[in-house]
């Protein structure tokens, strides 16, 4: 029987293929289009790379004038990823965020874990891109993901720590140790979770306490692994602790 997600991304699939040519096209390996607010889907190209596929949510009143904070939306686990970028972005960090008044890029995953070289190698390029074709607040640069996307978010924190202010994984497997961790981190997991169990999470978060690093955990209950949309509330209440943690 599919699961949600892998049905989500199917929907997605069919939603992407349905897009206008324009909103499809494909840029260079150095440039993201300056585009109008709203959620768009695009391909991104590199040269001796395979094309990316991403979602970019550009913010209501965005004006080059005014930085703004940057979001990256790492997807959970799909057969196929193609649009998976855009429905962890439309079911779950779009409206969860919303308030943040970010741009949030959501690439489609290269295949496998976001940990690969070949992921990684997509979204530091795609990051780079949009830091440079739109008005971010280098301060303000978040990692979050769910599932998969949240074990990402806890590999590409730990990896990049001087690309990003904050971490926020959702649902995901943190690493086998908090040593040499940097960033202020703020996990959401559920109790009920039957993929991945909330205790791994429970531990980190309090290895990275006891070292004086500023991390939470938000614990849930009554929600399933597969539930991606219910976790939008907990993430919500990421906003006021980035608004904290910027300050």
């Amino acid at each position: 029987m599919p699961t949600r997600e892998s049905l989500i991304a199917v929907i997605a699939i069919l939603a992407f293929a349905a897009l206008p040519p324009d909103d499809a096209a494909g840029q260079s390996a150095s440039q993201v289009p300056v585009l109008s607010p709203g959620v768009h889907n695009l391909m991104f190209q590199r040269p001796g790379e395979r094309l990316v596929r991403y979602a970019l949510s550009v913010p209501a009143n965005y004006s080059p004038s005014t930085p703004v904070p940057l979001v990256l939306s790492l997807h959970f686990g799909a057969p196929n990823p193609t649009g998976a970028g855009r429905a962890v972005l439309d079911i779950l960090v779009g409206p969860a965020l919303t308030e943040l008044g970010a741009i949030i890029v959501s690439p489609d995953s290269q295949a496998g874990q976001w940990s690969s070289p070949e992921n990684e190698r997509a979204v530091i390029t795609l990051l780079d891109a949009v830091i440079a074709s739109y008005r971010i607040d280098a301060k303000k640069i978040v990692v979050t993901g769910f599932s998969m996307g949240g074990a990402g978010t806890w590999h590409f924190a730990a990896k990049y720590p001087e690309r990003f202010s904050a971490a926020v994984p959702v649902a995901g497997r943190p690493p086998e140790s908090a040593a040499g961790w940097r960033l202020p981190v703020l996990a959401i997991h559920s109790r009920n979770d039957q993929v991945v169990p909330i205790a791994a999470t429970e531990t980190r978060i309090a290895e990275l306490k006891k070292a004086g690093t500023r991390a939470e955990l938000i614990a849930l209950t009554g929600i399933s692994h597969y539930e991606t949309n219910r976790f939008a509330d907990s993430l919500r209440r990421a906003v006021p602790w980035l608004r904290e943690t910027w300050k």
